[in-house]
């Protein structure tokens, strides 16, 4: 791997080995199914294209959306007009090839079932605990790296440290896990190939396809409502008036079963700024950028997180002149707090923009995705997307299957919504003044000359 988080061999602290029995069941049931697009593969690639290679064989390519009304009815949206998908890919399945691959390096040694206890960024000392032993010991290394999850112990005490702009926001949405096993013959119950989406208005199902051919199937719904179902039996009657199809696919003695037994999980988004202290420490992932699930973008932002990092410290050793450019264990403090400096100052922007984009797209998928004017917009874009297939990219196609940064992403899909809407405009008014002229001409009425009609809006009273 080219990138390496410390100077000296490097540590990785976990709370579980999900690879052995007793902790294989640690993912489930508390996580919702991750969606892997052309960010989280392009980071993979850096890393090792086997190693891409491998978690591809993992996935499970979804072309669409696939949109299920209460009577049943099925309705494709493919995701990109030239075919591109996004993948399903099980999280235990992912964490268990990203944890083979980190053993198999021989500088790393990893470390399970230890917690957070203090850090001295300055003397670049972490102290941690066994939690089965209760013993503390001292980790030193030459940079810290945070990715801890969104409520990240590293970045607690960075804040002590440098003064960063942080926020944390709860949606007022949960969600809550089920299953939908293999049909009878082992094969799926629904199309593989799609998403699936029960768009309701104030909440949704999704259910996203596993390579056992069972599907997860996630309800995200106000905490409010979950209130009301105060019971299984009230879970299934709620499923039964609203998720039809998806009940008799999944069973009432699964989702009575499952609705009882899993937890119910919180929605919550963070922002933060700068991503780094010194040549210190540097925090990734949902450390840095927590964000509600609805882009599929959480996990491909965080591997995009090394990518950038591993870049901007490659570039730094290159424009130091150094021989072997990849490897950036040589960088010295000087060219590592550069390095750091830059990666906070440019990922902010994007990583603030991803947590946008995640929360707008909620409203999406359980409201729009059946409205007309979403509907006509997507069919409009899809078609010049078609003829000027750079020059307008639809939003979705931008985030899954580009790395365009998350930022220049809004900035250009705001010119593109000026652009459509001023041509939407136009057409109209050029269609208006033709209808007019057609009847004009019929009642035999003289049409004005275009230095009138610029006289006319010219004039300002």
């Amino acid at each position: 791997m080219n990138w390496q988080p410390s100077l000296r061999d490097p540590f990785a602290f976990t709370q579980v080995d999900i690879r052995q029995d007793e902790h294989s069941h640690a993912a489930e049931h508390r996580s919702i199914n991750l969606a892997i697009s052309e960010r989280g593969f392009s980071a993979l690639r850096r890393l090792d294209p086997l190693l891409e290679a491998q978690v591809r064989e993992q996935a499970i390519p979804m072309h669409g959306r696939m949109i299920h009304a209460v009577d049943g009815k099925q309705t494709s949206q493919a995701y990109d007009v030239f075919g591109k998908h996004i993948s399903s890919v099980e999280r235990s399945a992912l964490i268990k090839v990203l944890l083979d691959e980190a053993g198999r390096q021989a500088r790393v040694s990893m470390h399970f079932g230890h917690e957070l206890v203090d850090i001295d960024f300055d003397l670049r000392r972490v102290t941690l605990r066994d939690k089965e032993s209760g013993q503390q010991f001292v980790a030193e290394a030459d940079l810290i790296v945070g990715a801890d999850g969104a409520y990240s112990r590293v970045r607690q005490r960075m804040m002590t440290k440098v003064m960063m702009n942080y926020s944390q926001t709860y949606i007022e949405h949960g969600y809550c896990e089920f299953s939908m096993a293999a049909a009878a013959d082992g094969e799926f119950a629904m199309d593989p190939g799609h998403l699936h989406i029960w768009p309701r208005g104030s909440f949704m199902l999704i259910a996203l396809p596993n390579r056992d051919g069972s599907f997860t199937c996630t309800l995200f719904m106000p905490w409010r409502e979950f209130d009301q179902l105060r019971s299984s039996e009230e879970a299934v009657k709620f499923f039964r008036a609203n998720f039809p199809d998806a009940l008799d696919r999944m069973g009432e003695k699964s989702v009575c079963a499952e609705y009882a037994r899993n937890p119910k999980g919180s929605l919550v988004y963070v922002k933060c700024s700068p991503h780094t202290y010194k040549n210190r420490a540097v925090i990734l992932g949902d450390a840095a950028h927590a964000m509600v699930p609805f882009y599929g973008q959480g996990m491909n932002c965080g591997f995009e997180d090394v990518e950038k990092l591993d870049e901007i410290m490659v570039g730094v050793l290159q424009r130091s002149g150094a021989r072997n450019s990849t490897q950036t264990v040589e960088l010295t403090d000087e060219q590592l707090l550069w390095a750091l400096d830059e990666y906070s100052a440019t990922r902010s922007a994007d990583t603030d923009a991803i947590v946008d984009l995640a929360l707008d797209n909620y409203v999406e998928m359980r409201a729009k995705v059946v409205s007309y004017p979403y509907l006509l917009r997507k069919h409009v874009e899809g078609l010049l997307h078609r003829l000027f297939p750079t020059a307008v990219i639809p939003l979705y196609t931008m985030v899954s299957f580009t790395s365009i940064p998350y930022s220049a992403v809004i900035r250009q899909w705001s010119r593109q919504t000026l652009w459509i809407r001023r041509s939407i405009y136009a057409a109209a008014a050029a269609l208006a003044l033709g209808a007019g002229a057609v009847t004009a001409r019929l009642l035999g009425l003289r049409l004005p000359t275009l230095s009138e009609l610029a006289r006319v809006f010219s004039h300002h009273g």
